[in-house]
């Protein structure tokens, strides 16, 4: 690779990383190209994408970024998942994927400028995204309205009830 051409994916790269809110970086050793193209259509479903690079170039793009504590996991094959929205989507499908292969390997991940570990990375996956979280909150939404309403339905329920306990106490 030249160095034109190298500094073109560092620019890449770094351009990535700047977007980016949660990045994992992973050992890939073993996989198939089919494998991890499925890995990659799983995480482009949760706005995210594996980037594989030599590790030199992505020592560079990460300098001066809150990713630069996770420069000491770039070694031997290394392909690093970047999320551009959820992180926990981003590590359901990555863990999820782990388990099903055991080929790919997380090494460490960084969030908020914290740098994580892989079981730091499995205590996010096993988070609700934020599709859940919307739905639960909606779901307790709901709820207080309907509690209301069946409080206020409950008055002339009673009513209609022994209006028509004393009609058939009469009619007997």
């Amino acid at each position: 690779m030249n160095r034109d051409k190298k500094a073109t994916k560092v620019s890449e790269l770094q351009e990535t990383f700047s977007k980016a809110k949660f990045a994992v970086v992973t050992d890939y050793r073993g996989l198939k190209v089919t494998e991890l193209e499925k890995l990659r259509r799983a995480l482009r479903e949760q706005n995210a994408q594996i980037r594989v690079s030599k590790n030199t170039l992505l020592r560079i793009a990460v300098k001066g970024t809150e990713y630069e504590g996770l420069t000491e996991f770039f070694t031997g094959t290394t392909a690093v998942a970047v999320a551009f929205e959820d992180p926990v989507g981003s590590a359901k499908a990555l863990t999820e994927f782990a388990k099903e292969y055991d080929n790919l390997k997380i090494r460490s991940a960084a969030l908020e400028g914290s740098v994580l570990n892989a079981e730091d990375v499995l205590a996010l996956s096993k988070l609700p995204g934020k599709d859940e979280l919307r739905a639960m909150l909606l779901g307790t939404m709901a709820a207080v309205p309907t509690g209301f309403v069946r409080v206020l339905n409950g008055v002339p329920q009673k009513l209609v009830y022994a209006l028509q306990a004393i009609k058939e106490q009469k009619e007997n």
